[in-house]
């Protein structure tokens, strides 16, 4: 906590304390760093963030706690002029939402989304800031009384006390999963931009519940439709129960388990990512375990390229009759040198088992006391099937973000013709034909009187 030097401030228990009056050498030294900070471009300072925004220039910001009036988003960088809907948005929501099927939690949220800005009357963005809310409905916050002073083990309590000194106890505030429906309705927006400007799929699908793991998935060929075939999200009906059975082997004992989420991006553009710190992979990384219960991230080859030798590891080239240049095998996993070279991208995110079960545990409680909880509450005793689309989301965002920074760096020289963004992205303001044809189209099919009341803003 900061402090004018010789300022009195309150200390713990209300017990006052005089800060050191400050020496001449650090005043001097406080006057030269606001020297050099205001001298500094306006783009060039350090801006500090508080954890709850991702990306650069496709900026998503998440809001809210789990039993809080709501949770959502902002998204600001949305390109102008994109046909978007609720309804888009909406059909991701519904994959993630709780109480779908047994092994996800009983919480009944319909999660219904609004649209409040950034978005036009006739459904085109208006590259202006998309907030996005989901009001909170099923809260049970009497369910959470044993934590208010006990903390779950392996759970965000006691490190989110140890960070604030204070903590959202009822649904762990936003330590909750519910936080990522933000996410969820940022990447609804992002992969439609990545869809229309690439024809980019990103699909994500449940490859392992504890020792349950299928390898008999075709990437290249699976579809939504057989993701989304069975409650457990794995396209392998053979593996599927199986996954089934093992969830429900530990729910009905009050216990929870992990599992493995394998995600692919078909089509994605080639060049995204940057060398050194801004590797494609190292976003991606970043991405995925920024979500909750996540515990490891692979690409490609992943842990299991350390047993093979170059030799067998290289992705050799050759040049394809349709897509030009391509690699024979893709170990890489669709990356090398940190960016995107066209092929397939392939990653893996292992989840944790649920820190939140009803079984008896030792822990300890706020005032430092050993204690034995009994946790209650509504949680998914197994995240991976409801995790699936929280995994496409990111990866969305990531690919969106780095997409924006290619082409703001990339394609400026040597682009052709450069009139619309020079001159503005409105022709009628500069163009001699184009006005022309807009005040022939005016007078054709609405009068001033019509427009008037077309475009009145009571």
């Amino acid at each position: 906590m900061s402090a004018r030097f010789g300022a009195p401030r309150t200390a713990p228990h209300g017990a006052s304390v005089v800060t050191p009056k400050a020496t001449k050498a650090t005043k001097d030294n406080l006057a030269h760093s606001r020297a050099v900070s205001a001298a500094q471009p306006r783009g060039a300072r350090v801006r500090t963030r508080a954890g709850s925004t991702f990306g650069r220039i496709f900026r998503v910001t998440t809001f809210g706690e789990s039993h809080g009036g709501g949770v959502g988003c902002v998204v600001d960088g949305v390109p102008p002029r994109l046909n978007l809907t609720r309804e888009e948005l909406q059909f991701e929501l519904d994959r993630r939402r709780p109480g779908q099927s047994r092994i996800t939690t009983p919480r009944d949220e319909a999660d219904s989304c609004e649209i409040l800005s950034g978005v036009g009357l006739d459904g085109v963005t208006l590259g202006t800031p998309i907030a996005v809310l989901v009001r909170n409905k099923d809260q049970r916050s009497q369910d959470y009384g044993e934590i208010a002073v006990a903390y779950r083990p392996s759970h965000a309590d006691a490190t989110y006390d140890m960070k604030y000194g204070v903590r959202a106890i009822a649904g762990g505030g936003r330590s909750s999963a519910r936080e990522t429906i933000g996410r969820v309705a940022a990447g609804a927006i992002a992969k439609k931009v990545l869809h229309e400007i690439a024809g980019t799929e990103i699909l994500a699908y449940v490859s392992a519940v504890r020792d349950v793991e299928t390898k008999s998935v075709n990437h290249a060929t699976m579809t939504m439709d057989d993701i989304e075939a069975n409650i457990v999200r794995c396209p392998d009906e053979g593996c599927a129960q199986k996954m089934i059975d093992a969830i429900d082997e530990v729910r009905t004992r009050g216990d929870s388990c992990g599992g493995v989420v394998t995600c692919v991006v078909r089509n994605p553009p080639r060049g995204l990512g940057a060398p050194v710190f801004d590797k494609l992979e190292a976003d991606l990384a970043k991405a995925m375990m920024s979500l909750p219960a996540t515990k490891g991230f692979e690409i490609g080859s992943g842990f299991d390229g350390v047993l093979q030798k170059g030799s067998e590891h290289n992705d050799e080239f050759y040049m394809d009759s349709e897509k030009g240049l391509r690699t024979r095998t893709n170990r890489s996993g669709g990356i090398q040198g940190g960016i995107s070279n066209g092929e397939m991208i392939e990653m893996k995110i292992a989840f944790k088992p649920t820190s939140t079960i009803t079984q008896a545990q030792n822990t300890v409680n706020r005032d430092g006391q050993e204690t034995e909880l009994k946790a209650r509450g509504r949680h998914d005793p197994c995240v991976v099937p409801r995790a699936v689309p929280m995994v496409e989301a990111m990866v969305a965002l990531t690919l969106v973000d780095h997409l924006m920074l290619q082409h703001a760096q990339c394609n400026l020289i040597d682009a052709g013709d450069m009139t619309e963004l020079v001159q503005g992205n409105m022709p009628t303001l500069y163009d001699v034909d184009a006005m022309k044809a807009a005040a022939a189209k005016a007078k054709s099919n609405m009068s001033t009187k019509d427009m008037s009341q077309a475009f009145s803003e009571d």
